[in-house]
């Protein structure tokens, strides 16, 4: 009996263990880079890059919104926006793992938007792939700009709010 029970108890650890190690927290690093000047994304070629001035510091592959063709109209379009934005806000217990928010909709943005009648929508983010993790890629999000899990982590370490962000097409 005792032997059924402590077999029992080591197997319930070794679940316990796997199951935390794929749902592991998000890890909060430090960064003592150069800062980062801007932020650029290039919808088309699906690149997101940091610079320090006139230094391209990281570069990462993207995702982008389901329907990336095109400047962000109205909320549920499920585009990515273009422009110039800055980075606003940071979201530590995001379900996608980290995320850091993009200021989208401007004051352009949301009179374009109230000129069609249409609400121009909103919570544009930077964010990892959360508890989908390697197999969610491509073009998922419903306008946000996707990255791994481990990037997201490096990306929301060395970008600070207030940072411009240009998104191009």
């Amino acid at each position: 009996m005792v032997a059924v029970i402590s077999r029992r108890a080591a197997l319930l650890s070794g679940v316990a263990l796997v199951l935390t190690a794929c749902t592991r927290a998000p890890r909060f690093l430090e960064y003592r880079g150069p800062e980062v000047t801007e932020v650029r994304v290039y919808k088309g070629a699906r690149r997101l890059e940091l610079w320090h001035h006139d230094q391209l510091l990281e570069d990462y592959e993207i995702g982008l919104g389901q329907n990336p063709i095109g400047h962000k109209e109205y909320e549920g379009d499920s585009r990515t926006p273009e422009g110039s934005y800055i980075i606003d806000r940071r979201n530590p217990q995001s379900a996608y793992h980290l995320s850091i928010g993009i200021s989208y909709p401007n004051e352009e943005d949301t009179a374009r938007a109230a000129a069609a009648g249409v609400p121009p929508g909103g919570d544009i983010f930077i964010h990892g792939r959360g508890e989908w993790g390697p197999e969610r890629r491509g073009d998922w999000s419903a306008g946000c700009i996707t990255v791994t899990n481990s990037e997201i982590e490096d990306i929301y370490a060395m970008v600070r709010d207030g940072t411009p962000i240009h998104l191009y097409p």
